[in-house]
């Protein structure tokens, strides 16, 4: 990984990584703008969203008070190198397309500052997901290395979708396996969080489809282009939404109906054309309410899942 911390990058894009490593020591804008750039950098919405989830499941799952601060430390910081991680390796793509709405393409922050705060976030998350136990750990950190894999070269492939379902499987399997006897979750959990992860990939992807053709990612919903991307966004979160709602043995209830009724209706908008034409942001947007849905009744669940 010692791209990672000395700011070389190969191909036709090394030159413009270096300026903007350069050009980053020069523009700093004291050390809160540093702060707040480093924080920005680590995806805190997804990485947020993420731990919350595994929060609130240790929570509802009976891992007490210490088990669940633990699991959330472990998640959070597993999370953090993730986000952290992706940013400092797509540096020279965002660089070739132009965006300005990154720090490290703006100059908040360097490369090595990013770098750096992802390896010591990963290195603290080694600890801190042994301590949930050997079982809920090594499944953590296989989660987080299969993130860390598709960050690093897994994207670019048409497996792209591989470690997205895999992750997503396994956790509610962090939750489970720090509880006493170690039970692996229903296979509802991990059916639904697999299927949550592949139409988790195929969204975050979606804005950004021409940008990553151009600049050689060539994953699974890049290869399958616009329209059916969308449909491999759509048709995994609604399935999965029917998952977690006639999964569990106990009976859902007109909350959770409610939502998978709703999902049914965004999973619509999502793969029927807009009217305002391929630009849209109507798909996305939609895709982002069918997510955050299935996050949701993933927690309404989560008691089942003891």
């Amino acid at each position: 990984m010692n791209w990672l911390i000395s700011g070389r990058s190969d191909g036709a894009y090394a030159q413009a990584v270096h300026t903007t490593a350069a050009s980053a020591t020069t523009r700093r804008s004291g050390s809160g703008g540093r702060l707040l750039g480093l924080l920005a950098a680590s995806h805190p919405g997804p990485s947020l969203t993420v731990t919350v989830v595994a929060t609130v499941l240790a929570a509802t799952t009976g891992r007490g008070l210490g088990g669940t601060v633990l699991t959330a430390s472990a998640v959070l910081t597993g999370q953090l190198s993730v986000g952290w991680c992706n940013d400092r390796a797509d540096l020279h793509r965002d660089i070739a397309t132009g965006r300005r709405d990154k720090p490290l393409t703006t100059g908040t922050v360097t490369p090595r500052t990013v770098a750096t705060a992802a390896l010591c976030a990963l290195v603290l998350c080694v600890p801190l997901s042994l301590a949930m136990g050997p079982a809920a750990g090594g499944v953590h950190l296989v989660a987080v290395a299969l993130a860390w894999s598709y960050n690093l070269g897994i994207k670019r492939t048409p497996l792209s979708w591989l470690p997205y379902a895999v992750a997503f499987a396994l956790l509610p399997a962090v939750v489970t396996l720090g509880l006493p006897n170690h039970p692996w979750p229903p296979g509802w959990a991990m059916a639904a969080g697999a299927l949550l992860g592949i139409g988790a990939h195929a969204s975050n992807v979606l804005p950004d489809i021409e940008d990553d053709l151009t600049t050689g990612v060539r994953g699974l919903p890049q290869r399958l282009g616009a329209h059916r991307a969308r449909l491999m966004a759509a048709v995994p979160l609604l399935a999965a939404s029917t998952v977690l709602v006639l999964g569990p043995s106990t009976p859902a209830g007109p909350l959770e109906w409610t939502g998978l009724a709703v999902t049914g209706a965004l999973a619509a908008a999502v793969v029927l054309p807009p009217r305002s034409g391929a630009r849209s942001r109507l798909p996305f947007t939609a895709t982002l309410l069918l997510a955050v849905l299935d996050v949701a009744l993933l927690v309404l669940r989560g008691a089942a899942l003891a």
